[in-house]
Formats: C-alpha cells, sequence, structure tokens
C-alpha cells in the first residue's frame, strides 16, 4: 500500500516563508515524477511545480522565482520551500508522484496540506 504524506502546512504572514514536505511509504518499485499542486476554494486544481527523477524541475508562473521544489530519492521525500507568501498561495497544498510498485505504475495523492497565508 502506497501512502503519501504531507506536512509542514500552516498560517503565515504575506512575505513569509514554509517548507511542505511529503514522504513515500509503502512497497516501492520506483518513483518517476513527484509535484505540488494546490487548490484553493471554488478553483481547479492546478500544479504548483514538479520535479523528474533527473532532477529537471517546472514551476507555474505565479510561483517562479518564490518557491523551489527538491527531491531525495534516498529518502522517497519531496519538499517545497516556499517564500515571499502572498495571501494568494492560500490553498490545500497535495502531494502528487508517479510510482511504479510491483503491481501497477500509476499516480498516487497526499490527503493535502492547508496554507493559509494572511494579509
Amino acid at each position: 500500500q502506497v501512502q503519501l504524506v504531507e506536512s509542514g502546512g500552516g498560517l503565515v504572514q504575506a512575505g513569509g516563508s514554509l517548507r511542505l514536505s511529503c514522504v513515500v511509504s509503502g512497497t516501492i518499485a520506483s518513483i518517476n515524477r513527484m509535484g505540488w499542486y494546490r487548490q484553493a476554494p471554488g478553483n481547479q486544481r492546478e500544479l504548483v511545480a514538479d520535479i523528474s527523477n533527473d532532477n529537471s524541475t517546472k514551476y507555474s508562473d505565479s510561483v517562479k522565482g518564490r518557491f523551489t521544489i527538491t527531491r531525495d530519492n534516498a529518502k522517497n521525500t519531496v519538499s517545497l520551500q516556499m517564500n515571499s507568501l502572498k495571501p494568494e498561495d492560500t490553498a490545500l497544498y497535495y502531494c502528487n508522484g508517479y510510482i511504479l510498485t510491483l503491481l501497477e505504475a500509476r499516480e498516487y495523492w497526499g490527503q493535502g496540506t492547508q496554507v493559509t497565508v494572511s494579509s
């Protein structure tokens, strides 16, 4: 059973920083792409950043220069360092991974961690 568990969300003032982490557990053969998505009330879930297994990264235009995604393949973790946070960054943030197990290869999602940025 593969699980993705996020941590690090919370309440922060505009201009502040937070670091989100996601740990992948279970019987895993390999992890391909990993990423962070977010969903604000009334909005669709959107990609924030993702990172491939060769560490190439992609960011949404709204977070470029402020957020940094990294991964630790030895620990099966992915992190998102968020700086210069803005009220519009307020959302539920989800960890996502494309993971190969002994049975299948598919996307998995975490339960989400809330990030709230006050003005």
